[in-house]
C-alpha cells in the first residue's frame, strides 16, 4: 500500500496549486453563468449533499474576497514564472551545425516518430548497430541524429509511461482502499453514470479499466486540480469541473475524467507515432515539446496544456508545488516502481498466433478497418466483424464468436469480455484481447479458461453504441493498447489489418487477397476461414 499524501506536508497546497490554475473569479463567474443559462439533464447527477445542486445567481459572500486574494498572489507568481519560462520562439531548424544528439531509444520507439520528432530524415538517424527500420525499435539502443531544432526548451522526464497505461505498476493499488483512507471529498460523491449509481471511487476505477489508464494518474490530477482526493472543493466550479475542463458538456466527475483520458491518449500514443510534437495552451499558443521526453511526460504536459496559459503550465509542471511532486507525495516514487515493470515494450515483441474469431469453415463480413479503441480520441487499436445474418438489428446473432487464442477470461459483464493470454489473472501484463458487443446470453463466465477457437459468446449490440449486431475486438499488452495498424500489426489467421484515410476504413490482406472494410457488409466484405491457411 501505498503512503498517502496528507496536507500539511507542503505549506497550504492548496492555496498554492489553486495560483497555478484559471483566476478562481472567472471559474466560479464561468459557472454560475452556466448555471442560470441552462440546466439541463444528463448523467452528472450526483445524490442530495454529495455532488453538485441548484445553486443561487447571487455570488456567494466568499467570492470578493477569495478574487481579491487570488489576484494578488497570482501577479506576483506569475511575474516571477514568466521570467523563468518566457516564450520561445517557434522551433526552426538551424542552418549552423551541430554535433549530433545521443539518444538511447526508449520503449515504444519508432523510426517514423523519432524522424517527426527531431525533425529530421530517416537516413540522417544512425546507429553503432544495425538499426531496425519498421515496427518498435529496441529499448536502449544508441542513435546519433542530427541536433537540428532550436527554440526548444531542455524539459526532464515527469512521469514514466509505466504510470499513464494501466500496467503491473498498478497492480497492488487497491483504489477504494485509497479512497477511503484519504477522506476527501471523492469518498463522499455518487454519480449517476450510463445505469445506476456509482461511488467516487467506483468512477475512477471504471474509467481507468475501460481506457486502461493508471489510476493513480486520475487521483493525482483529481487532487492537484479540484481538491477531491484529501481535502474539498474551494469553490463551486471545483466542485462541478474538478479537472478544470469548463464546458457544461462535461460537467461531473465522469465527464471530467472521460475528458482527461481522451487528451491523454491524444498526447501518448501521438508521442509514439510522431503526429503529437507540439502542446496547444488555452489562449491558442503552442510550444514545441523536447524531443527526448518520453510518452508518459508527453501526456502529462498535454492534458495539463488543455487547462492552462503557458505560465501557469510551466509552474503546474516543473514547479516546486507542480503536478509530479504532488504525485510522488501522494504515491512515493513512480520512477522506483518502473524499475520493475519497465520497458512496457521488451526488445523484440510480436504477437502471438491468433485465429479469426469465428468458427473454421464460416465466413464473417470485415465491417470496421483500424478505429477507437474505446472512445474519442482513443487510439485506433479495434477491428469490427459481423456474422452475415439474414435477419439485420441488434437482436443476438446465433454464430458464435470464438477465441483468437487461448487464455482466462478476468471481465465479463456489459457486453465486454476481456481475455488474458498468458493465464496470471491479469489484464495489466502480458498480451490480452478484448471484444465488446458480447451478448448474455451464452457470454463465457469470469475465471473460465478458454483454449484457442472455444466459444466467447454471440455477437450483438450490447455495450456501447453499435447500429447492427457486430464484435469490436482490440488487443493490449502490459496495459498499452497495441494498433491495428502499428509497429506489431494485427493479424488473424494471416490476415493483416491496415489502415485507411479514416476510422473505420482501410482493409485486411493476406498474400494476394485485399479485402476493404465496409460497415454495412456485404458478399466482398467476407473473409472465410477455413482449416488451413494458405
Amino acid at each position: 500500500m501505498a503512503r498517502l499524501w496528507k496536507p500539511g506536508i507542503v505549506s497550504s497546497p492548496r492555496i498554492k496549486s489553486n495560483v497555478k490554475r484559471r483566476v478562481t473569479f472567472f471559474v466560479v463567474g464561468f459557472w454560475l453563468l452556466a448555471t442560470v443559462a441552462c440546466n439541463l439533464p444528463g448523467i452528472a447527477n450526483s445524490t442530495p449533499g454529495t455532488g453538485s445542486g441548484g445553486v443561487d445567481s447571487t455570488p456567494p459572500p466568499w467570492a470578493e474576497a477569495i478574487t481579491a486574494t487570488a489576484n494578488s498572489i497570482a501577479a506576483t507568481q506569475n511575474s516571477a514564472l514568466a521570467t523563468l519560462y518566457a516564450p520561445t520562439p517557434t522551433p526552426s531548424i538551424s542552418s549552423t551545425p551541430r554535433p549530433p544528439i545521443l539518444y538511447y531509444t526508449q520503449s515504444g520507439d519508432t523510426m517514423g516518430g523519432l524522424v517527426a520528432r527531431f525533425g529530421v530524415r530517416e537516413e540522417d538517424i544512425s546507429s553503432p548497430k544495425p538499426l531496425e527500420k519498421t515496427g518498435f525499435l529496441n529499448p536502449g539502443q544508441l542513435l546519433m541524429i542530427p541536433d537540428v531544432l532550436e527554440g526548444v526548451d531542455p524539459m526532464a522526464k515527469l512521469l514514466p509511461d509505466c504510470e499513464v497505461v494501466y500496467s503491473a505498476s498498478a497492480l497492488d493499488f487497491n483504489i477504494s482502499e485509497y479512497v477511503s483512507q484519504a477522506n476527501g471529498y471523492l469518498n463522499r460523491y455518487t454519480e449517476y453514470v450510463e445505469d445506476r449509481w456509482y461511488s467516487g471511487a467506483d468512477i475512477i476505477k471504471k474509467v481507468a479499466t475501460e481506457n486502461s489508464i493508471n489510476p493513480r494518474l486520475l487521483l493525482a490530477l483529481l487532487e492537484f486540480q479540484g481538491h477531491w482526493v484529501f481535502g474539498e472543493p474551494q469553490n463551486l466550479a471545483e466542485a462541478d469541473y474538478p479537472l478544470g475542463r469548463i464546458i457544461f458538456s462535461r460537467q461531473g466527475l465522469y465527464r471530467q475524467m472521460t475528458w482527461a483520458v481522451h487528451e491523454i491518449n491524444r498526447a501518448y500514443f501521438g508521442w509514439r507515432s510522431g503526429e503529437v510534437t507540439t502542446v496547444i495552451f488555452t489562449d491558442g499558443e503552442s510550444r514545441q515539446l523536447n524531443p527526448q521526453i518520453n510518452a508518459g511526460t508527453a501526456a502529462l504536459l498535454g492534458v495539463l496544456a488543455r487547462v492552462y496559459t503557458p505560465v501557469e503550465w510551466a509552474g503546474s509542471t516543473y514547479g516546486t508545488d507542480s503536478l509530479p511532486v504532488r504525485y510522488e507525495q501522494m504515491f512515493g516514487s513512480p520512477w522506483q516502481r518502473a524499475q520493475n515493470v519497465e520497458p512496457l515494450i521488451p526488445p523484440d515483441l510480436t504477437q502471438p498466433e491468433m485465429e479469426l474469431p469465428y468458427a473454421v469453415d464460416h465466413a464473417w463480413c470485415y465491417t470496421g478497418g483500424p478505429h477507437m479503441v474505446w472512445g474519442e480520441d482513443s487510439p485506433y487499436a479495434a477491428l469490427d466483424f459481423a456474422p452475415p445474418d439474414e435477419v439485420k438489428g441488434c437482436t443476438p446473432s446465433l454464430d458464435w464468436l470464438t477465441a483468437p487464442a487461448a487464455g482466462l477470461v478476468v471481465r465479463s459483464e456489459n457486453g465486454v469480455v476481456l481475455l488474458d493470454l498468458d493465464g496470471d489473472g491479469f489484464e495489466q501484463t502480458g498480451w490480452t484481447i478484448l471484444f465488446l458487443h458480447v451478448g448474455t446470453e451464452g457470454r463465457v463466465d469470469v475465471g473460465t479458461w478458454v483454449e484457442q477457437d472455444g466459444k466467447i459468446g454471440h455477437p450483438s449490440c450490447e455495450g456501447g453504441s453499435a447500429t447492427g449486431r457486430h464484435i469490436h475486438i482490440a488487443r493490449k499488452f502490459n496495459g498499452e493498447w497495441m494498433l491495428a495498424d502499428g509497429p506489431i500489426p494485427f493479424v488473424l489467421s494471416g490476415w493483416q489489418s491496415f489502415a485507411g484515410d479514416a476510422a473505420y476504413q482501410g482493409t485486411i490482406v493476406r498474400g494476394d487477397e485485399i479485402i476493404r472494410a465496409r460497415s454495412y457488409g456485404s458478399s466482398e466484405t467476407l473473409i472465410h476461414r477455413y482449416s488451413e491457411n494458405p
